[in-house]
């Protein structure tokens, strides 16, 4: 998202089919030297987009043990249902399922590994569901989710029963008014603590118990160390001896990561435009920048490779993009990403007509 705001329902509708009807066949059936010229031709319509005669070519991204293939055409739909603006996060559980956000009342779909459609829920969160991470408790996975809109975070199930939620943070004494505090990323630690991003409200990172209760804040507004401007996504980062909380702080164009109690460890900038989210697999970080690509952290949280980089700078961090303007291989407004268990990706962009896009691993090449 380029600034805060909810995307207004008149973007929600596509540019219209492209026509069906392939004038160069209908000529072949009027004369045989026609039909020489139809058999000579691609049987795409010439009116449409260059990028649908290339919808099915094999594209391929990163390098090193960093290498996927562009999936097109994965997520599957029933007909007449539309994506809608995609404008959150992404998770996948245990099963394989990928569940993302979308502003419309289906604010929740869930797919199925293969992409084909499992469900959705969500028509009391449409508008503004934004944050959203699935946590393993015990032998159970719930979803924690964040709504700017209302103006609060939420603990659910996997089918979308509301077990508890919280409203803004009074206790912290930062805020005038509910309508301030606006999350959009939630984290949980191993020891129960919820962190709650307020990215498009006052900048603050707010820490509460296992029971949901304020304990603190950190952060506040800045471009210092340990200070952020737009802390996006949040991820708990379990990979070393003791678990840190790493904040995607888009608007300085870094990460930063913080010790459990709020204490500033480190800074990690190179290579990063607008970082949106982040996620953990095997050691690897990946990062979806608003500015038209996803970035491949290593376990140093060095670089390791920018996937899709849009090489038109007028696309990126863009919502308006039409569909005939996409190509495979080239990302657009990046928000949300999630790793399976084999190491593929699932990319959420930022965008009116809704775009969710699947990089399989490529292994050993």
């Amino acid at each position: 998202m380029g600034t805060p705001g909810i995307v207004a329902d008149s973007l929600r509708s596509g540019p219209p089919p492209p026509n069906p009807e392939d004038p160069i066949m209908h000529l072949a059936a009027t004369s045989l030297l026609f039909t020489a010229i139809a058999l000579s031709l691609p049987a795409q319509d010439p009116a449409a987009p260059a990028t649908v005669a290339t919808a099915r070519e094999d594209v391929v991204l990163g390098e090193g043990n960093a290498r996927f293939r562009w999936i097109p055409d994965w997520v599957q739909l029933p007909d007449g249902m539309k994506m809608g603006n995609t404008h959150g996060c992404v998770a996948v559980d245990s099963k394989g399922r990928v569940y993302f956000n979308t502003d419309t009342e289906n604010a929740v779909i869930v797919l199925n590994p293969d992409g084909s459609y499992h469900g959705s829920w969500g028509k009391e969160l449409r508008g503004g569901l934004h944050g959203m991470v699935l946590v393993q408790e015990g032998d159970e996975e719930f979803l924690y989710l964040t709504h700017t809109g209302q103006h609060a975070f939420v603990k659910s199930t996997l089918a979308g029963e509301e077990i508890w939620r919280v409203g803004h943070p009074e206790a912290s004494g930062k805020y005038e008014n509910a309508n301030q505090f606006r999350p959009t990323g939630i984290a949980v630690a191993p020891d129960g603590r919820i962190y709650v991003a307020d990215g498009y409200g006052l900048s603050w990172i707010h820490v509460y118990d296992k029971n949901h209760e304020y304990v603190k804040s950190f952060g506040g507004p800045g471009t210092e160390a340990g200070k952020l401007r737009t802390p996006h996504g949040l991820l708990m980062d379990t990979r070393g001896e003791e678990p840190v909380l790493v904040v995607a702080d888009r608007e300085n164009n870094r990460l930063q990561t913080f010790s459990l109690d709020g204490e500033h460890l480190s800074i990690v900038q190179e290579g990063l435009r607008r970082p949106c989210n982040i996620a953990e697999h095997d050691g690897q970080l990946v990062v979806p920048d608003l500015a038209g690509r996803i970035t491949i952290l290593g376990k140093d949280n060095k670089l390791v490779a920018h996937l899709g980089d849009n090489p038109d700078p007028k696309k990126r961090a863009q919502n308006k993009i039409p569909l005939e303007q996409w190509a495979n291989g080239e990302f657009l407004s990046p928000h949300g990403a999630a790793w399976d268990a084999r190491g593929n990706l699932i990319v959420l962009d930022w965008n009116f007509l809704g775009r969710v896009t699947k990089l399989e691993r490529l292994e050993g090449e």
